[in-house]
């Protein structure tokens, strides 16, 4: 693992993109692996996500392109929804950024949701650790389309941005229980469509009355035409003064707890269902007593964990 690190620090894409697959893989090098990474933490951390539709795929293609005009190194995850056949990832994704593909400054990686909830990969952050690491100056997290409740991105990233567009019903309403609470900048994406005005009056008079208009950052709103590429000077410009605001202001340093916390929380998690794996049959006898009434679910669970604690 050490050896394909250096490798993948030295700008060997096949070591990277091995060191990627064993963290989707979870195969058993996966803690020396991430033992051995480097805690750089200086890689911008972009998410983009949003409802199906809204042009997530070419907002992140046109990011990518405005990063690489300043000589940025980028990396995307782009989160494609599992394969019911295979379970990996359908790439559709990947096809929309292939003007990028022979870009040596430009890593794509898709990664299947693998029917987890929240639009994004168990392995996204652990994976976006390893391209910060091996020196990626801006990581794009892209999220599968997601509804009012899959807000995980929030927990992966610096800044969140939010993609929406006209002609989608009233998308504003359809988001607006969960993702809208949780975005940095709103893009109002194909604003050269009829109705695009009227999604920025949405988004205006949500922030007016919404818990953001307490906070001490306000999100911006900015339109643009993804595939001309109007408006994503200003998406950056947006991006480049919320990340300023977020180290200013401690939020960054804040994230980034709240990161780990969550890695942990999945690490002990992780950890107690292998120790039910490998105690599958105590497991079993004890999910039967359950079942009959003879021990509650609630007294079975202390007893898992007192077994766990003794061994």
């Amino acid at each position: 693992m050490h050896s394909l690190l250096e490798a993948a620090v030295a700008g060997d894409v096949r070591a990277l993109g091995k060191a990627l697959s064993v963290i989707e893989d979870g195969t058993p090098e996966l803690n020396e692996l991430l033992a051995g990474l480097p805690n750089s933490g200086n890689a911008l951390l972009i998410g983009v996500t949003g409802p199906p539709g809204v042009g997530k795929s070419t907002t992140t293609g046109a990011l990518i392109s405005e990063y690489r005009k300043q000589g940025l190194r980028v990396a995307v995850l782009a989160v494609d929804p599992s394969s019911p056949v295979t379970g990996g990832a359908l790439l559709g994704d990947r096809i929309r950024m292939q003007e990028h593909a022979l870009d040596e400054g430009v890593f794509i990686r898709s990664m299947s949701s693998r029917g987890q909830l929240g639009g994004l990969s168990s392995a996204t952050q652990a994976a976006a650790k390893v391209l910060d690491a091996v020196g990626f100056d801006v990581i794009i997290v892209e999220t599968v389309g997601v509804g009012q409740s899959e807000v995980d991105v929030v927990n992966a990233v610096d800044t969140v941005v939010l993609v929406l567009a006209p002609g989608a019903g009233d998308g504003v309403q359809a988001a607006k229980a969960g993702i809208l609470e949780i975005a940095d900048i709103y893009v109002v994406n194909k604003a050269d469509r009829d109705g695009a005005e009227g999604v920025v009056r949405e988004l205006r008079s949500m922030i007016g009355l919404g818990s953001q208009a307490n906070a001490s950052w306000t999100p911006e709103i900015v339109t643009t035409t993804a595939t001309t590429g109007q408006g994503l000077s200003d998406l950056v410009a947006a991006i480049s003064k919320h990340h300023d605001w977020a180290v200013a202001s401690g939020d960054r340093a804040l994230r980034s707890v709240e990161r780990a916390k969550l890695n942990l929380r999945r690490a002990v998690l992780d950890s107690v269902a292998d120790q039910l794996n490998l105690n599958a049959s105590a497991f079993d006898s004890l999910s039967a007593r359950v079942a009959s009434g003879e021990i509650s679910t609630e007294l079975a669970v202390e007893q898992i964990l007192r077994d766990l604690s003794n061994s």
